[in-house]
């Protein structure tokens, strides 16, 4: 499914470089979504991006993560694959909650990008495995549990100073979709969460 996700993305993303009236019609935008009904940009919005740095990053993170994930999930056998969809497109839908909200009467406020969805896969790759090392920028190493603070801290504070155009709410909610999300699957990975950040297994 990673792979799967990360060529229609690449696909969708690559062609509306090109076109911005493509662009234009599948990103996220607030007010059309809730006053012309345009309920499709929620998913949409996912698979454009606003420059190649952008794509390229999300698919890196995605390719790097969603395989852990797509392993964890195994053990779910047939629903593996709706399980990680759910995981996806969930992050995608959740992370865009409060900009729905905020921005529903600013027509001028779009957003591109599968960030939210990126981050909730982060997130859950991190509740699995909270020690396991994150390359931050592909040089440092870093515990995920850390980063995972680091990350949130950022993201709320940046979205509080809203000073570039960049969506870090958008980061922040799906990255706690995330890692909220295997608990929903199995209350008893929250022990197994517990277990792994303390050392016991």
């Amino acid at each position: 499914m990673t792979t799967i996700l990360i060529v229609i993305t690449c696909l969708i993303s690559i062609a509306a470089f090109g076109k911005p009236a493509l662009l234009d019609k599948l990103q996220f935008n607030a007010s059309k979504i809730v006053h012309q009904h345009q309920y499709y940009r929620l998913v949409t919005h996912g698979f454009v991006h606003a420059n190649w740095e952008h794509l390229i990053v999300n698919m890196i993170v995605l390719y790097s993560f969603g395989r852990a994930i797509e392993q964890y999930f195994f053990v779910f056998g047939r629903m593996a694959n709706a399980y990680f969809l759910l995981l996806y497109f969930g992050g995608m839908l959740v992370s865009n909650i409060y900009a729905l909200y905020k921005h529903r009467n600013n027509f001028y406020y779009n957003a591109v990008g599968a960030s939210g969805a990126v981050s909730a896969v982060l997130f859950a790759a991190i509740f699995f495995d909270p020690w396991n090392k994150i390359y931050f920028f592909g040089i440092l190493p870093i515990p995920g549990i850390v980063f995972a603070l680091l990350y949130l801290a950022y993201s709320y504070y940046m979205s509080r100073k809203q000073n570039d155009n960049i969506a870090h709410d958008a980061h922040f909610l799906g990255a706690l979709f995330g890692f909220i999300y295997p608990i929903l699957l199995n209350a008893n990975y929250f022990q197994h969460f517990v277990d792994r950040l303390f050392g016991v297994i």
